[in-house]
């Protein structure tokens, strides 16, 4: 959530951040309503209680007809002040379910504009002629049958559509992947963690995924939980409810773990092979920084995910996402965009966020430092989206017999081979 004194000192900022991402500008004149009313029954609130206790001085000293007239007074400001209080509780409860449906507030270097106003800041790689090579690219689910890595048919018999295998050399890639992933990732400072699946409602709202994307969550009803879509969810609720010490900043974890969404809303979208899937692994960085370090660490989480995407020998393109295709808890927004031969276009492998304080004081995670306390900054970056990054690899690596080179950074990870070799039928 945002600082309401920077609501109260500068709503325009706001007013112009929900307007650039497409949202409920009308919400910040809702929101500014609702704390003045907040804060007026408080004052009204506390006037009334220091007058109860005034009050109840005046009665122990008081004899007679004074004495009932000053009882008389007490039973009604007995009455008003629980009446202020209820006033002041409700105030309170819809500034603090308004201030929720606030998005972050938009850096200004941000594109304005929807899903195809992105601006690219960088490319890297160069992209393969098939044609000049003598042959067409095979489809990552063509060569994935062809190396009995993939099969999505019974993928969709055990579990519906979207839903897939890995076996064989598919499932030694996998592994290969997330151990490479957290080998840099290590090696790059990061504390290595396995973190839940399943988070409670405050962890998953906190980080701002019951908003906007909410509809692609799955949540168990039986027993309040949620399954995350990202480890983002667990690492940013790990420090949930603390204080950390300014000198033992910046944290950063690197968390693998299984991830589920819905796909909501992509129907249609997607729909061949493992690109666009309900469940799927991931290594994701999480950085916890001061305020005045966000930027600079969301510049390093980019580094080392354009460090990862080249190990694997990718052609990729980054790109500053337009305000309007921002998640609610970004202030800012750059994806890394691998190429896909046989789609004749990027598609986004790895995305960092900066988050600035927005989850932070949702999850009351604070920093000390010089005696004083308040909220710090939190960002995340994917290393590794499995899947989609074994379809980049894939159509990228693929040979004209359908085998496929092994990028020379996964080669430990893979006993040493070099070709992944077609499997006989």
């Amino acid at each position: 959530m945002i600082d309401l004194r920077l609501l109260r000192e500068d709503p325009d900022r706001v007013r112009a951040s929900q307007r650039a991402r497409g949202e409920d500008v009308a919400l910040v004149d809702a929101l500014l309503s609702a704390d003045e009313r907040r804060r007026s029954s408080g004052v009204r609130f506390d006037e009334l209680r220091a007058e109860q206790k005034s009050l109840g001085k005046l009665i122990g000293r008081a004899t007679g007809d004074e004495k009932a007239e000053l009882l008389k007074r007490a039973e009604q400001l007995k009455a008003d002040v629980k009446a202020a209080d209820a006033e002041r509780d409700a105030a309170d409860t819809e500034t603090q379910e308004l201030l929720l449906k606030l998005s972050n507030l938009v850096h200004p270097d941000v594109p304005v504009g929807g899903e195809e106003d992105f601006v690219t800041l960088e490319t890297h790689g160069t992209i393969r002629d098939f044609a000049a090579e003598g042959f067409e690219p095979k489809d990552h689910l063509e060569l994935g049958q062809l190396l009995g890595a993939i099969d999505v048919e019974r993928g969709a018999k055990v579990s519906g559509s979207r839903f897939y295998f890995l076996t064989g050399v598919g499932a030694l890639l996998e592994l290969a992947l997330v151990n490479a992933a957290m080998a840099q990732a290590t090696a790059a400072g990061f504390t290595p963690m396995l973190t839940p699946a399943l988070v409670r409602p405050q962890s998953m709202a906190g980080t701002g995924f019951l908003g906007q994307a909410a509809q692609d969550v799955y949540h168990l009803d039986k027993d309040d939980l949620y399954l995350v879509g990202t480890s983002e969810v667990a690492l940013a609720a790990y420090h949930m409810d603390e204080i950390l010490e300014a000198d033992k900043l910046p944290l950063r974890y690197a968390g693998f773990s299984p991830c589920f969404r819905r796909e909501a809303g992509s129907h249609g979208k997607d729909t061949r092979g493992i690109f666009r899937v309900h469940q799927f692994d991931k290594v994701e960085m999480f950085s916890y920084v001061t305020p005045e370090e966000s930027q600079e660490e969301h510049r390093r989480l980019l580094e080392w995910e354009k460090q990862w995407l080249t190990s694997l020998e990718l052609p990729f393109r980054v790109i500053d996402v337009a305000s309007g295709d921002l998640g609610s808890s970004a202030a800012r927004k750059y994806d890394c965009e691998a190429w896909i031969p046989t789609q004749g276009k990027y598609r986004e492998l790895t995305s960092t966020s900066d988050c600035t304080e927005f989850q932070s004081r949702r999850l009351q995670i604070r920093v000390r430092e010089d005696k004083k306390v308040r909220p710090l900054a939190t960002l995340n970056g994917t290393l590794c989206a499995v899947p989609r990054t074994i379809v980049a690899i894939l159509e990228n690596h693929q040979q004209p017999d359908g085998s496929v080179r092994v990028p020379e950074v996964l080669r430990p990870y893979l006993g040493g081979r070099e070709i992944l070799e077609p499997v006989a039928k």
